[in-house]
């Protein structure tokens, strides 16, 4: 999947869309999902273009790794997502992955119980 710099979330990072913003950062915006699938669901994007999980583990720089890593641990610390209640976080790759948009995000979830993820094949 190559970068599509017209996707949702860039357009976003540009202004041209809304957003209900929860956290922003140097290289790092927080928000919320606009349709919600449990009470706490916030989208983390990287404000650099990056396809997916891996292609920002190998390409974004220190800096900006570090810097989505803290955003969400800032998140979690000030929506409640807590590990011994658990909360899930969710990046999506790919075709198989069902990823929807081709720019990096990561899903937090939590709030309430979420069930298993996935069902054994």
């Amino acid at each position: 999947m190559a970068y599509d710099p017209m996707n949702i979330f860039a357009r976003i990072l540009r202004g041209e869309i809304p957003n209900r913003t929860v956290m922003e950062s140097a290289h790092t915006l927080a928000f919320h999902d606009i349709a919600p699938q449990a009470p706490v669901h916030v989208l983390v994007i990287p404000k650099g273009a990056y396809v997916d999980l891996a292609d920002f583990s190998a390409n974004a720089s220190a800096e900006e790794i570090t810097d989505f890593h803290r955003t969400v641990a800032q998140i979690c610390a000030m929506t409640g997502l807590r590990p011994g209640e658990g909360f899930r976080a969710i990046a999506n790759a790919g075709e198989h992955g069902m990823q929807e948009v081709p720019h990096y995000h990561l899903h937090l979830l939590g709030g309430r119980v979420l069930g298993r993820m996935l069902e054994k094949v």
